[in-house]
């Protein structure tokens, strides 16, 4: 069976470069790779999706998917993801700050890893904007230190998955608001045992267009994910105790 990736770019409001992404992104799928891309768009005012199915008209491996209710990044992703077929999964920021060309180093290490992240913050990773990255960096130490993940970018969200592995986790409490998705995704991989490994990746300048992120709210937000993330996991271990100890308690009746 011939090996298929299939790459998820949610868009919103990305109509000035998402034809130039794409197409870069084509360039960079290694040979012997099929590929399908979904670009999952929240209904962009700027009329994204239109533009993408102008675009692509002619390749049926471009996908373009319009969502008019139950927006949000996170949940876009996971459309993309749902409707996949590929034996592997990228997931990409569609603003060019991923650059498509970590796909094939992304593949190569996903062949024995079942999560590879591309990382900022190991040995020769790097981002552009100081400030973001310096301010990234100190939020990851936080988020470290709270749920005690492995991983130095728990915020990068540029990896490649083994879908198999993917589909084994637990949708419902992973991709919801933004990008904190994707520390929730460590999170229960991690629980579930799979093999991680982040690899260097360089973070670029957005091309065109406004962030959506607005900092003051998203650190808000996040950190009240983070505590509910670790919250939910003291609830866990306490309850593999009480049940631990009803166990012994049962054998030495």
């Amino acid at each position: 069976m011939p090996n298929k990736v299939s790459v998820v770019l949610p868009t919103y409001n990305e109509s000035g470069h998402i034809v130039d992404l794409v197409k870069n992104v084509i360039d960079n799928i290694p040979s012997g790779w099929e590929y399908e891309i979904f670009v999952v768009d929240d209904n962009s005012p700027d009329h994204t999706h239109d533009v993408v199915t102008n675009a692509f008209r002619d390749n049926p491996s471009v996908i373009a998917v319009l969502r008019t209710f139950d927006r949000g990044f996170a949940k876009s992703i996971r459309t993309g993801i749902e409707r996949a077929s590929g034996n592997q999964i990228i997931v990409m920021d569609s603003d060019f700050t991923h650059d498509p060309v970590e796909i094939p180093r992304l593949l190569q290490v996903g062949a024995v890893y079942d999560i590879v992240s591309g990382s900022r913050f190991c040995a020769g990773g790097r981002m552009m904007d100081t400030a973001h990255y310096l301010a990234s960096m100190l939020y990851n130490w936080f988020v470290r230190i709270v749920i005690r993940t492995q991983i130095q970018d728990n915020l990068g969200g540029y990896f490649t998955i083994s879908a198999d592995k993917l589909h084994h986790l637990p949708y419902d409490l992973i991709f919801f608001g933004y990008g904190d998705y994707f520390f929730r995704l460590l999170h229960y991989a991690q629980l579930a045992r799979l093999s991680i490994v982040e690899i260097p990746a360089q973070y670029l300048p957005r091309v065109s267009g406004n962030s959506k992120s607005r900092f003051v709210r998203m650190l808000c937000s996040y950190s009240i994910a983070v505590f509910r993330l670790k919250f939910q996991a003291m609830r866990h271990v306490r309850a593999n105790k009480e049940q631990t100890t009803d166990r012994c308690k049962q054998g030495l009746r």
